[in-house]
């Protein structure tokens, strides 16, 4: 706010400032085309001490202005923490709180695979029906594996060589499947409930 208040008192200064120059080239330019003999101006010791005064507040204005502008570009650098600072490799992010377990994993690990948060409910949807988050779930029919339900479940070694047992690299294949089939988990949830399976 006093930023703001700064720049329309340095631009009403400005602005003075250039009606009178504005005003004083004039008178000198039609002295000039009338051939008479240009005078020498020269102002009162009042006005020229007011216009002295104004130039000063006008850069004063100025110099305020581009303090404040800096201080507000390195506040907007520094006021999310995922930009100043990098983020762990594995914790979920304080916006996928509300999850807990291998749900919360699994939101954080789709943030960092790119996807909104708005497409946790659908995962969420998706992996509950699948194998409710139970890293060791084995599908007795048809033998798919893990949180995904890869299919064989040893195609999620190529992401961890403890994909048996190890929900992170589950995940992480995981959400690779559907960003390259589907694109995002909630095309993935809608085909799941079209199809009975994803």
């Amino acid at each position: 706010m006093i930023g703001i208040f700064v720049l329309v008192i340095g631009a009403i200064a400005g602005g003075y400032l250039g009606f009178g120059r504005l005003g004083h080239s004039r008178a000198a330019s039609a002295l000039a085309t009338s051939g008479a003999p240009t005078p020498s101006f020269t102002l009162d010791p009042g006005v020229d001490a007011a216009m002295s005064a104004m130039a000063q507040a006008d850069a004063a204005a100025s110099s305020a202005a581009a303090q404040a502008s800096h201080a507000n570009q390195v506040a907007g650098r520094q006021d999310p923490a995922s930009r100043s600072t990098p983020r762990p490799p594995y914790p979920a992010p304080s916006s996928c709180k509300v999850y807990t377990g291998n749900r919360e994993l699994g939101c954080g690990l789709m943030l960092d695979a790119g996807f909104n948060l708005d497409q946790m409910p659908c995962l969420d949807n998706l992996w509950t029906k699948e194998s409710h988050w139970n890293p060791t779930d084995r599908n007795a029919s048809s033998g798919a594996y893990g949180i995904p339900q890869a299919l064989p479940g040893d195609k999620m070694a190529a992401y961890g060589s403890d994909w048996q047992t190890n929900p992170v690299p589950q995940i992480r294949w995981g959400l690779d499947y559907i960003k390259n089939r589907y694109g995002t988990p909630c095309a993935a949830w809608a085909h799941s409930q079209a199809f009975n399976w994803y």
